[in-house]
């Protein structure tokens, strides 16, 4: 049972707040509330209308979609099906970003400027209408009170984005204050940093946290050897995003902060795809999105095969994201979940695209490839992995007292097992490792010795 200050918080202020806004958050909150107990057929019948809506509206308001319709004969009232479309080309970064202009409907409410960042550092820029914003939260916000905790709980969010870092204004401190939120940054994971996060999770003895797996691993495995308890604390969970959650973290941040961690899919692009319920299964929301599963060729799979992640965002009327390509790579399952509820679920979240690394041959392998070889190592306290190239892989590593220089051999020689002799791999003993300049680690596990 939620105290009375979260009560207040979720019930008065948050509402007036999203009012304010001219969001509608608290109105699609409670819809979904309703909607995730529907049976697998009515779901399906709220996202035909919906695409329907979606596509009618872009071809009436959207040049982009107006023209593209009209040149491959597309009428928008005609379809009956949810499969139908796939008859309507995909959307990528490639083509957002030379088409940017043409994607705003003529008729956009409270469009937004966002943008992410990428792999080769070229950001895509992109737009968000108050729709798509009300229609986002009320997903998470659903999602969160499947573990019991709501807005108003305290929570610590350690994040990177520069969207929240920089917005840091006197305004948005306040609203922080009021919603129990605390923001610490994940740019810098130096020891003196990682005492203060320690400090200010104990201090604050928040309900849940939310952050980036690896983040919450290095700040766990940082309490362990301090030797600082946190299961202490009353966490209730921790939510995880934005990178994949690999077992050994989850088994981690579990342990160390006492709680329960539900892993959460998605992106400021594409939209709150999926999140884990208490029951371990990864539920789509499925009222907004409609997820489809691809080949390299581009042809639609059925449930159980792997492939790229493809979505459709049916609150995004006000900058259409139609089949836009995720770059991910998942498995739609065919099952039911034990909680009840009839949104489908993501089987496996296999990793994005950029989590594969690609051997001389063009052999494509996920990074667990490698990660493999440097965890095995005793004395490898963390690492990372960059793929440069096909012909040249960078390897950083914190080595342990239990290190020995001869593994520097055995790390270029396991490498060039699984990426081609002819690779150059070169080995760095570090100190520590820095975090992307999204606040995030790539390819660290860590051990404490």
């Amino acid at each position: 049972m939620s105290g009375l200050y979260t009560r207040l918080v979720s019930g008065l202020f948050f509402p007036l707040h999203e009012r304010l806004k001219k969001h509608t958050t608290v109105a699609v909150r409670k819809q979904m509330d309703a909607s995730q107990w529907w049976p697998v057929d009515q779901l399906r019948a709220l996202q035909l209308a919906r695409l329907r809506q979606l596509l009618s509206h872009a071809q009436a308001h959207v040049p982009y979609y107006r023209n593209m319709f009209a040149e491959i004969g597309f009428q928008p009232d005609q379809i009956r099906d949810v499969a139908e479309l796939a008859q309507l080309p995909f959307l990528d970064k490639s083509k957002i970003r030379a088409h940017t202009e043409s994607l705003k409907a003529d008729n956009a409410q409270g469009l937004a400027r966002f943008n992410t960042g990428g792999s080769s550092g070229e950001p895509l820029i992109f737009y968000i209408g108050r729709q798509r914003v009300s229609h986002d939260v009320a997903a998470k916000w659903r999602a969160t009170r499947w573990w019991d905790v709501d807005i108003g709980d305290a929570e610590i969010v350690v994040w990177g984005s520069p969207i929240e870092l920089g917005g840091q204004d006197r305004i948005k401190h306040v609203r922080d204050q009021i919603l129990r939120t605390q923001l610490l940054p994940a740019f810098e994971m130096s020891e003196a940093k990682l005492d203060s996060f320690i400090a200010s999770i104990r201090r604050t003895r928040p309900k849940m946290l939310f952050g980036y797996p690896s983040a919450l691993t290095h700040i766990a495995q940082h309490a362990q050897k301090r030797g600082v308890a946190m299961n202490d604390l009353g966490i209730k969970v921790a939510f995880v995003t934005s990178e994949r959650l690999y077992d050994n973290q989850r088994a981690t941040i579990s342990q160390v902060f006492g709680c329960s961690v539900a892993n959460g899919y998605g992106g400021r692009d594409a939209g709150f795809i999926a999140h884990e319920c208490p029951a371990g299964s990864m539920h789509l929301t499925a009222e907004d999105l409609i997820v489809e599963i691809v080949n390299e060729a581009g042809v639609v799979q059925p449930p159980g095969v792997a492939g790229e992640i493809v979505v459709t965002h049916l609150a995004t009327g006000d900058f259409p994201f139609i089949r836009y390509r995720t770059g991910d790579i998942g498995v739609l399952d065919t099952g039911t979940c034990s909680c009840g509820r009839g949104l489908p679920m993501l089987k496996e979240i296999q990793g994005r695209s950029t989590d594969f690394v690609i051997a001389a041959d063009g052999t494509v392998m996920h990074g667990l490839s490698l990660i493999y070889i440097l965890r095995d190592l005793a004395g490898v306290q963390s690492f990372k992995v960059v793929q440069e190239s096909r012909a040249l892989t960078r390897v950083q590593v914190v080595a342990g007292p239990e290190f020995q220089p001869s593994m520097v051999d055995q790390i270029v020689a396991g490498f060039r097992r699984r990426l081609g002799q002819g690779v150059a791999v070169q080995v760095e003993l570090v100190d520590s490792i820095a975090a992307e300049k999204s606040g995030k680690f790539r390819y660290i596990i860590s051990h404490a010795v």
